[in-house]
């Protein structure tokens, strides 16, 4: 079997590597600039050379507030890139698997986390774009598409909040963190396993993909500061304080219920994700 990476630079592309690295996978992942997914003939012509088992699409516009003012890329990348990657799939027998997010939800539900089931109703750009992403693969793919939810992801890399978190507390500045909006954080090192287990199951269809609980900002970051042992103070704000272009949905959690039971496995809480991945950068450092 072999796998075909696009957007081999990002944080979810690295650990895919490092797993691959270490256990003998076959894999490919072409620089982003010969292989821009928005790009159809480039994309038919990668997956034609490489003549993949599975495309993992990791390549994604994620700049959330940006997209306000970037429609056109925020949907080149992640509506129009899925689909140059379904058809791409379906012409040489491939399967995909895409990354998708919990900002397509609005974040008004009051009676539990998000199920797969749930209506969406995305309240920004960035979250129409990657909705219309996940509709292309499954429309285009049919039951040889994977497309998997995604939320708050963070692994090794500068991209994700635990690093940007990190560089604000060194940094001696005050640290305000919003604690009126709810998510989970999700581990790329609980993301890998079970994506590779899904692949392996031949698994199709649209699933959430994080961590178990659920948990506000605020919380998050208070855990970051104890498992790293500093000694700041956080104020706890709100979101409209901080003014953002782009409306964010105050409660997205989603329920990893439905995966979690057809992988046949648990799937780690977002505390012991987050202390998992703060261990490993201590010994990598170290």
């Amino acid at each position: 079997m072999t796998y075909l990476i696009f957007g081999k630079n990002g944080q979810l592309a690295a650990e895919f590597i490092r797993r691959f690295s270490l256990d003998g996978t076959a894999w490919e992942g072409p620089d982003e600039a010969a292989a821009d997914i928005t790009d159809p003939a480039a994309v038919d012509r990668v997956v034609g050379d490489v003549r993949p088992s599975v495309i993992l699409n990791c390549a994604a516009y994620n700049l959330v507030d940006k997209a306000e003012t970037d429609r056109d890329t925020a949907f080149r990348v992640n509506a129009d890139g899925p689909r140059n990657l379904a058809r791409a799939a379906d012409r040489f027998g491939a399967r995909l698997v895409h990354f998708s997010s919990d900002y397509v939800f609005n974040g008004s539900k009051e009676d539990g986390l998000y199920a797969e089931t749930d209506a969406t109703a995305p309240l920004n750009i960035y979250g129409s774009s990657k909705l219309a992403g996940e509709q292309a693969v499954r429309e285009t793919l049919g039951d040889r598409g994977l497309v998997l939810r995604l939320s708050w992801v963070f692994g090794k890399g500068k991209q994700n909040f635990i690093f940007k978190f990190q560089e604000r507390v060194r940094s001696g500045a005050p640290l305000k963190v919003t604690c009126d909006e709810f998510s989970v954080p999700t581990w790329t090192g609980t993301i890998v396993p079970a994506v590779l287990k899904a692949v392996d199951r031949q698994m199709s269809g649209l699933y959430h993909l994080t961590n178990s609980g659920y948990c506000s900002r605020y919380e998050w970051a208070k855990l970051i500061l104890r498992t790293y042992g500093f000694d700041r103070f956080i104020l706890p704000v709100t979101m409209d304080s901080f003014n953002l272009p782009a409306k964010r949905p105050r409660f997205s959690a989603m329920n990893n219920g439905s995966l979690s039971r057809a992988l046949g496995m648990g799937l780690a809480s977002w505390e012991e994700g987050v202390e998992a991945y703060i261990r490993e950068e201590r010994t990598a450092g170290a």
